[in-house]
């Protein structure tokens, strides 16, 4: 178990907070690119900063303090030019950088006081990956934003997920280095909902945990599985500092600030041979809901539902005072080792684990992937009769509340209607 004051130094976020400062060396995806399509300002909060992300009329992404430093009014409600956004109060307006570069009544007033080249406003860089818009509150240079190998994948149908949480994202990225949570959580609990009461899921017989270049992956063998099955052999990744990887999806777990965390999810489903090529023009987004408003209780019928009930069970933030640790708990003490380390790391002024510094280094970036059957060669006959592509077939596995024009447009490319 932690101590009261380590526990405090893994949650908090702010500014100047030691684990505040390790994850303002990484990129965090905030939004999606179709969000700010359909409405090019949204207001963001970010590790206790509230901030607005606009797109503006050239096309270039910007993330700036939500106050206008002229009479603090709410950039969320202004309005985008061909450069920048602009203050819908009194028409101040800003650059990507920050720099003020339109200050309509003061330009005509004092044209030559040059008042507004001493206007800059806080703002942070943004790129675009995968369909998601990505941010860097750090210090510059900026590492690079990952360019990981599936958002190069071609022949499939992507979405992207979002929902806000309630409570740490520490205790939703635990989740992510803890297998024997899916024999329970999600096989065996999922049994129970359905009013049944078995059989059960296969036992974990034995787990394993190993750390490469970009996180951890956590390994596993259960009741009727051997050593040359690819969850033993490769297993699935716990993606530094805050991701989840299980070769078809990415989850990640963005701090919004100590109490509440935005959980985003990347999908993707190859679809039939006979489907092929397929070009997916736009990725569309849409937001989960967590919580039944008919019940007021937390929605458990889909997977990452029941991880969130999981995550938001342990409190706004979790008391790991009062933890007993087990034997498959290893890797959750392996992560928190190493945030410590990442921690000192910062304060001696290196890199925290797992940036990409290097050009030529970014550029697909391959990572271990236990799902190595040919599902990108499979017919939609094969797929529907496959255990596990079946099921996706029918429903969005992992959140509940699939929006019907996102299940309209997956089974058009799936070649089911």
């Amino acid at each position: 178990m932690l101590s009261e004051a380590r526990n405090e130094m893994l949650t908090q976020t702010g500014r100047g907070t030691p684990m505040g400062e390790v994850l303002r060396r990484y990129w965090h995806p905030i939004a999606a690119a179709d969000q700010l399509s359909r409405d090019p300002v949204r207001p963001v909060r970010l590790m206790g900063e509230d901030l607005v992300l606009y797109k503006d009329l050239s096309g270039k992404y910007g993330l700036v303090d939500k106050h206008c430093p002229h009479r603090r009014a709410d950039l969320s409600y202004g309005f985008v030019e061909e450069c920048g956004i602009r203050c819908n109060y009194h028409g101040w307006q800003f650059d990507e950088t920050g720099a003020c570069v339109s200050q309509p009544y003061e330009d005509v007033a004092n044209p030559g006081a040059k008042f507004k080249e001493k206007i800059r406003i806080t703002a942070y860089p943004v790129e675009e990956r995968g369909g998601l818009l990505w941010a860097y509150l750090g210090p510059l240079p900026a590492p690079q934003c990952p360019d990981w190998e599936p958002f190069g994948w071609t022949n499939g149908f992507r979405q992207i997920v979002f929902s806000e949480v309630p409570c740490n994202w520490v205790q939703a990225q635990e989740n992510s280095i803890d297998p024997v949570h899916f024999e329970w959580m999600h096989a065996n609990w999922s049994t129970r909902l359905d009013g049944k009461t078995g059989p059960y899921a296969p036992t974990h017989l034995k787990v394993d945990f190993d750390e490469f270049e970009f996180g951890y992956v956590y390994k596993r063998i259960t009741e009727g599985q051997g050593e040359n099955s690819p969850l033993w052999t490769v297993g699935r990744v716990c993606l530094w500092p805050n991701g989840f990887y299980l070769g078809d999806h990415f989850e990640w777990r963005v701090p919004i600030d100590d109490h509440n965390m935005l959980s985003v999810v990347w999908a993707f489903n190859h679809v039939p041979v006979e489907r092929q090529p397929f070009v997916q023009d736009v990725i569309p987004s849409w937001e989960s809901p967590i919580k039944d408003a008919r019940t007021g209780r937390w929605i458990s019928s889909h997977i990452i539902n029941q991880d969130i009930i999981a995550w938001v069970g342990q409190g706004a933030v979790a008391d790991r005072t009062q933890e007993h640790l087990g034997a498959s708990d290893r890797g959750i003490s392996m992560i928190r080792k190493q945030w410590f380390e990442d921690i000192e790391a910062v304060k001696r002024g290196e890199d925290p684990k797992g940036l990409i510094r290097e050009e030529g280094r970014n550029a697909r970036v391959p990572l271990p992937n236990a799902s190595q059957r040919p599902y990108g060669r499979m017919s939609l006959d094969e797929m529907k009769r496959d255990p596990i592509l079946s099921k996706s077939l029918k429903d969005f596995v992992f959140h509940y509340g699939q929006p019907p024009e996102v299940r309209r447009a997956f089974e058009e490319a799936m070649g089911l209607r």
